[in-house]
């Protein structure tokens, strides 16, 4: 687009591409539509291509925030409903989160049509390196925000079985790749236009065909039952409910049959203390309960004090004793902890806030028969590549993980649906069961192979007793991932962005003569 674009119509296209970015949402929650991004990004990506590397920011930033805001718009329940923040600041600080995060994709696509010189298949692997290298920076950086990662689309998609092999940004780099690919079909040749779209097509599907690789063996059943209070945030620490929430946890911990039972996050929301002059008895009587054989339990409550500090942990009840914990590692900034600089914000709420310690990143399992549980709590489940460094060594690795989560903070919004997959994809990336319960949804078994077993219906109260099979075993990705952390994905992306671009540097005035339509194989 040239500088003598009526600035109506350059916001008309900056509003279209943010819409653009909305509309792939759709594929987080109604998984059928998993080729909506593929298509989307394509129409992202054709503009890209005409565009100044200065203008293709702008727009690469558009789409982005599009995209975030469609995609984690919920958070305005959490500081407006809950937070007591007036709804215009809470959903203006939602547009910002949306906005500065979206600056990685901005910095993508500028970079993009700097470096792009025409060719399709080296500037579909350039887009989709400068994409790994966008999501991997918004996941990762200033403790990372991969919520509606690209990946996390295509968990019912043929895609999918790449999970194993180099989880959700490798999977989100590969969409890229052929997202790119189909945005030169308007610029083919006409004749060539059907190899073109016919190759895409048979690259989105084939890998679903081939089926999917089986890395894991089974180490058995195990029975267990995950309880979903459905408390409504604002009547968690209520002293009206809480004496009858604990009574409810307590009744179903001791009542359940099965091998294990799971408490959602924080499901007894008192400190020892509190708890100690509460309910003096309460504690005493469930790990007296559970200490009796084949009966095991995960329940999720806050520990410490003012002079130690306190965690978000989960507390391992079994005959082998009340000494089990798990204390999370990943926090949450804004709810776990206050980034520096931002206490001013975080005053303007009535949230319940503070600094939590964090635990360790490669914590021990906990034992149930012959099975490894490995309990993460809530926002964790986002960061596959913290969860396979319990994957080192191989003889101590998990085979169920159990996701403990309360996101009653959003309300019964999408937010549950999104979290059930992404559960589902790190099931497919690591082999493994995974097991959630949680508040008010969505509580959930997952089998290895990222298939519901079976669920509770959201904003409900009741117990959801299932029976999954352990796995052994790690997956390509679980092994690299481990030792490496998501380095070796992030220096391919980065070695492909720079061989592109020097090759281009060497040949670029020669091919654009020799090719003047602009495209070449």
């Amino acid at each position: 687009m040239s500088a003598a674009v009526p600035p109506g119509l350059r916001l008309a296209e900056a509003l279209a591409l943010a819409g653009l970015g909305a509309l792939q949402t759709l594929a987080y929650v109604h998984t059928w539509a998993w080729w909506l991004p593929v298509l989307c990004l394509a129409l992202l990506v054709w503009r890209l291509d005409a565009a100044s590397p200065r203008l293709a920011a702008l727009w690469g930033w558009c789409y982005g925030t599009g995209w975030l805001l469609a995609g984690v718009w919920w958070l305005f329940i959490s500081m407006h409903r809950y937070g007591g923040l007036p709804s215009p600041l809470a959903a203006l600080a939602v547009l910002a989160l949306a906005a500065a995060l979206s600056l990685y994709l901005g910095l993508a696509a500028g970079l993009y049509a700097r470096l792009r010189r025409g060719t399709l298949w080296g500037d579909a692997l350039l887009f989709a390196s400068l994409f790994l290298l966008a999501e991997w920076a918004r996941g990762v950086l200033f403790t990372g925000f991969p919520w509606v990662a690209l990946g996390y689309s295509q968990v019912d998609a043929p895609l999918a079985v790449l999970a194993p092999w180099v989880g959700v940004y490798g999977l989100g780099a590969a969409v890229a790749w052929l997202a790119a690919l189909l945005s030169a079909l308007p610029r083919v040749r006409v004749g060539e236009r059907p190899t073109l779209l016919a190759g895409v097509v048979v690259l989105l599907t084939m890998p679903g065909l081939a089926g999917q690789w089986n890395f894991t063996a089974g180490t058995g059943m195990l029975r267990v039952a995950l309880l979903q209070p459905n408390v409504k945030q604002d009547e968690k620490f209520s002293t009206e409910r809480l004496p009858a929430t604990l009574a409810w946890v307590a009744t179903e911990l001791q009542r359940a049959d099965a091998d294990l039972v799971v408490t959602p996050e924080t499901a007894v929301p008192l400190l020892p203390a509190q708890l100690a002059e509460a309910a003096p008895q309460y504690w005493d009587a469930l790990v007296a309960h559970f200490a009796q054989p084949g009966r095991a339990a995960l329940v999720g409550v806050p520990l410490g004090d003012y002079e130690t500090g306190y965690t978000n942990s989960v507390v391992g009840l079994s005959a082998a004793g009340s000494d089990y914990r798990y204390d999370k590692h990943h926090l949450v900034p804004f709810g776990e902890f206050i980034p520096r600089g931002f206490r001013w914000f975080t005053d303007m709420m009535n949230i319940p806030l503070g600094d939590f310690r964090r635990g360790v990143a490669a914590a021990p399992s906990f034992v149930v028969g012959a099975q490894r549980v490995a309990p993460h709590v809530c926002y964790e489940d986002l960061f596959g590549e913290e969860l396979a460094l319990r994957f080192r060594p191989s003889a101590t690795a998990p085979t169920v993980l159990a996701n403990v989560s309360n996101i009653a903070w959003f309300g019964d919004t999408v937010a549950v649906d999104q979290h059930r997959n992404i559960s589902r994809l790190r099931a497919l990336e690591l082999q493994r069961p995974v097991i959630r319960a949680t508040n008010t949804g969505a509580t959930v078994a997952i089998n290895h192979r990222g298939r519901v077993l079976a669920e509770l219906p959201p904003a409900t109260t009741g117990v959801l007793t299932a029976t999954v099979e352990g796995r052994t075993g790690s997956t390509v990705y679980a092994y690299w991932v481990a030792r490496f952390g998501l380095w070796p994905l992030v220096l391919l992306a980065v070695l492909l962005v720079l061989g592109l671009s020097g090759r281009v540097r060497r040949r670029g005035e020669a091919r654009d003569t020799e090719l003047p339509s602009g495209l070449a194989p």
